[in-house]
């Protein structure tokens, strides 16, 4: 069967296959910057953030040479932040110990730091033609569901299988292209819930067509739904600048923000005395402010405060003149306080 289902599925993405920026090479640093930034994030986001990254460090040894800043600031707005960091620090490996290219071998791959199975796979199959399967999400859908997969998927032993089976299936000829006609189906045919059977390449192979229940697999626990933090956000106002903090939290970490603290209370100046060590008049409350991450959702409720000039930050703050912001990456959760600010302070920018 598996010759059957790689001769439908090549034959279909010769037809179909989507006309992105980073497919017609084999260049292992283009598929590697691709595949790192469509991990959880939509191609249609992602491919201006590609290109513009690509236009900034046009080569693997210019990621590694950039600063940390430079990196974080030509990924803002993508999310998932540890992937840009493991990025240049992966890149900055690849110049030490591999001379500047990317191995080809998937076990050395996997020696580089923010590189998986999956991106090892993908890298592997794309830019060298080895025949390796590259397993994520829509891969691991499109498979249950021809095959008819439906144990739990959370179980390592089931997930071995599939691993398997996938490893079966990659033929030898044109593996980077089997790999991402795979990933091309499951994203715009054999997507989440009710795939669109009627037009998959697949439709006459497949089990889960057949027996009716495609939309129930592929089987997965049931996620977590993502936990409510209250915030307070304060906008402090110092002649032209704003008060902010490089995060060193996993979370953001590199990142620039406004002051913040998970609490539901109200903000008042004895708090910031406490947090800040500063004294402020008391703050105004300004708004709310939502933002939405993987497991967890910031509930913000935004205040505002306003010194004199010269003021000096406290220790592990950064009075940045509002001028100079766009030169500072800040995290989009950071977005909707900004846009507070400039209600509250139109002069400033």
């Amino acid at each position: 069967m598996s010759r059957t289902v790689a001769s439908a599925l090549l034959t279909w993405y010769d037809q179909s296959a989507r006309d992105l920026p980073w497919r017609g090479f084999h260049d292992a640093y283009r598929t590697w910057i691709s595949e790192i930034m469509l991990q959880q994030t939509r191609v249609e986001t992602v491919i201006p953030y590609y290109n513009r990254f690509l236009s900034l460090f046009p080569s693997l040894e210019a990621l590694a040479g950039a600063s940390e800043a430079d990196v974080l600031k030509a990924w803002e707005g993508l999310g998932y932040y540890s992937r840009a960091r493991n990025l240049r620090r992966g890149a900055a490996q690849v110049v030490a110990e591999y001379g500047g290219v990317l191995p080809s071998d998937p076990a050395e791959l996997l020696r580089i730091t923010g590189i998986g199975p999956y991106t090892a796979g993908a890298i592997a199959s794309i830019a060298y033609d080895l025949q390796v399967p590259a397993v994520d999400g829509n891969v691991i859908r499109v498979l249950s569901r021809v095959f008819g997969l439906r144990d739990d998927l959370s179980r390592p032993d089931v997930r071995r299988s599939l691993d398997r089976l996938a490893a079966e299936q990659v033929p030898r000829d044109r593996p980077g292209d089997y790999n991402q006609a795979l990933m091309d189906l499951g994203a715009t045919v054999c997507v989440p819930g009710t795939p669109d059977c009627g037009t998959c390449p697949l439709r006459m192979l497949c089990d889960a067509r057949a027996a009716g229940d495609a939309a129930d697999l592929p089987r997965l626990p049931r996620a977590k739904p993502p936990r409510l933090i209250p915030c307070q956000v304060l906008l402090l106002r110092s002649g032209s600048s704003l008060l902010f903090r490089r995060r060193t939290e996993t979370l953001l970490r590199g990142l620039w923000v406004f002051p913040l603290w998970e609490s539901d209370l109200p903000l008042s100046s004895s708090d910031l005395r406490r947090k800040l060590r500063l004294s402020l008049p008391e703050p105004v409350f300004r708004g709310n402010a939502r933002h939405v991450f993987t497991h967890q959702i910031w509930e913000m409720k935004i205040y505002s405060a306003e010194v004199n000039p010269g003021l000096e930050a406290p220790a592990g703050w950064t009075l940045i003149p509002a001028a100079d912001l766009p030169r500072y990456p800040i995290p989009t959760a950071m977005k909707g306080p900004l846009a507070l600010a400039g209600t509250v302070w139109p002069d400033l920018f």
